[in-house]
């Protein structure tokens, strides 16, 4: 759930995704054979241009391209297409997009009941009973996040493979209510990036390297790179992510999507493989605010598993939606925090700056410059805090998988990659696992004064300090620049990004569509308080409807990007 765009001591904060560190460990007898899609070799750093324009023309004939929640939701309504129907394009879609085509491998394996499960629901809709906006909708998610069926959980890592946990995560188990139908597990980063410093964001031991759909031979970023991928290529209605620092902002910055981290303890991390307690949640990746105000709605619960949850009680609305206001500029106050956050990427800087002069235009009160201070002293900080908790986490986490894990613990993990090396590590080693295991107790000195350092530098004297000097309702700030290439050989490279702070103070971050460089999505981003997910939701929603910078992807290899305007 890290993201290597902003780098603490060579981890990739693109690449970390929000849970995925967590525990290849355990592998469990497969209840029935998932339909699991088969690994390609990982592409080259350039994967071959296919034939691109019969790429873009299989995308723009989807008969779903682009439609939203609500939309589908009218289809069924209507009698146009049912639960069922929606969920055989969705899968055909994947069939020709995903495992074939341009193959962008940013789906491990579908719902081998997906079809079943929608006819129960349309059943219950021709009986009079809608369960709400997400009946009967196909929704995919990140391979972290566990389900009770016949799908696995692995983080991607072949040492899990095989793995079905005995209960949902909580928030798969709340989409259920919901009325979505899981459709499959998406591809990410392994281990959430939590494995390497040289690791390749997208790539997995299981799924090989997933592509950006903008542009195949272009980093799709991570760890949720399956879910924003599959999402911008209309492989589902929405998707679900995860993010310690970076991974589900950053993989929305680069497939053009809406990806909104909540603040944590919003959402349960009960179920969700980990990677650091103090700053891992689940959150909504979707191609429009509207649709991510649905899915943070439905998820959004507290669970008595996630002490995280105790105080969110009184904090969640009963629906995001309320607060989708197309005036909702108009009066806000928007600080522009330049220092650390603006000068990474130019083309991402001229992008947002127009951006600020839009929202200005539509009454916006911008305050430019604000002091923000606190990342830059984090620094190492941060990744010392996520090493103790990973392992303490993970360990937990595939303990109480019980006997039926064949890795037990994150030493046990340690050693099945180096027997498993020609799988597991033909492009990156495993050197943050082997830190982490090195590391004491949640008892031990140093991770207390790390973590009270953290806490304190980008809650009191960070983030809050700014906002109530200002009197401001959030924070702006580039997500990050144009996607980079995939690099097999050296990992990720980036241009940093905006998340650090909103995710090592737990607080709420919201990123989407700004524009575009040379055919490439570039994303704006909203962060601020504790709880204030309403408040972003209103000014996201308001730039959104003012801009509509959303485009559908073409699947080009990088090469038909040379002449495209800036």
């Amino acid at each position: 759930m890290t993201d290597r765009g902003s780098s603490v001591s060579g981890v990739n904060r693109r690449a970390l995704f929000r849970y995925g560190a967590a525990g290849a460990a355990a592998l469990t007898l497969p209840r029935s054979a998932a339909r699991a899609i088969p690994p390609s070799p990982p592409p080259p750093s350039a994967p071959p241009p296919g034939n691109s324009s019969a790429s873009a023309a299989t995308a723009a004939d989807f008969e779903l391209s682009e439609l939203s929640i609500a939309d589908l939701q009218k289809r069924m309504a209507s009698g146009q297409d049912t639960a069922r129907s929606l969920t055989e394009k969705y899968l055909g879609r994947i069939e020709a997009l995903d495992r074939q085509g341009p193959g962008l491998h940013s789906v491990l394996e579908t719902n081998p009941d997906a079809l079943a499960i929608a006819e129960a629901l349309d059943a219950e809709r021709k009986a009079g009973k809608v369960r709400g906006p997400l009946h009967g909708v196909p929704i995919l998610l990140k391979d972290n996040i566990g389900t009770a069926d016949k799908m696995t959980t692995t983080a991607g890592s072949l040492g899990l493979e095989g793995s079905i946990p005995d209960a949902d995560a909580h928030v798969a188990k709340r989409l259920r209510e919901a009325g979505a139908i899981l459709l499959g597990k998406a591809n990410l980063s392994e281990w959430a990036n939590f494995r390497s410093t040289h690791s390749s964001s997208g790539w997995s031991g299981r799924g090989g390297q997933c592509r950006n759909p903008y542009a195949l031979d272009r980093n799709p970023s991570g760890s949720s790179s399956g879910s924003g991928a599959a999402t911008a290529a209309n492989l589902c209605a929405a998707a679900v992510g995860s993010e310690t620092d970076g991974s589900i902002v950053s993989p929305s910055n680069n497939c053009g999507l809406v990806g909104f981290k909540p603040t944590l303890g919003l959402l349960s991390r009960a179920g969700v493989i980990p990677i650091a307690h103090s700053q891992d949640t689940a959150g909504p990746m979707c191609r429009s605010v509207a649709d991510a105000a649905v899915l943070l709605t439905a998820m959004a619960g507290v669970d008595p598993a996630d002490p995280a949850t105790k105080d969110a009680g009184s904090k969640i609305a009963r629906d995001y939606t309320a607060f989708l206001d197309p005036k909702g500029l108009q009066g806000a106050r928007l600080g522009i925090p330049r220092k650390g956050l603006f000068g990474q990427s130019p083309a991402a800087d001229r992008i947002v700056e127009a951006a600020i002069a839009e929202m200005k235009r539509q009454g916006a009160v911008i305050v430019d410059p604000v002091e923000l201070s606190g990342a830059s002293e984090i620094g190492d900080g941060e990744f010392e805090v996520l090493l103790y908790e990973f392992k303490a986490d993970l360990n937990a986490y595939l303990a109480a998988l019980g006997p039926r894990a064949k890795n037990r613990s994150l030493k046990d993990l340690i050693a099945f990659n180096e027997q498993n090396r020609d799988r597991e590590m033909p492009y990156f080693a495993q050197e943050i696992f082997e830190k982490a295991e090195g590391k004491g107790p949640l008892t031990d000195k140093t991770y207390l004064d790390a973590l009270e350092k953290n806490l304190r530098l980008s809650r009191k004297e960070g983030i809050d300090k700014t906002m109530d000097a200002n009197k401001l309702d959030a924070l702006v700030a580039p997500t990050s620049g144009p996607a980079t290439l995939i690099d097999l050989v050296n990992g990720d490279y980036g241009v940093g990004g905006s998340s650090t702070l909103p995710a090592v103070a737990g607080y709420p971050h919201v990123t989407l569509p700004a524009g575009f460089f040379r055919g490439l999505p570039v994303g704006i981003s909203f962060f601020g308080r504790a709880w204030s997910e309403p408040a972003l939701f209103k000014i996201a929603y308001a730039f959104e409807q003012a801009t509509r910078q959303r485009r559908t992807p073409r699947f080009l290899p990088t090469s038909d990007l040379t002449g495209a305007p800036a």
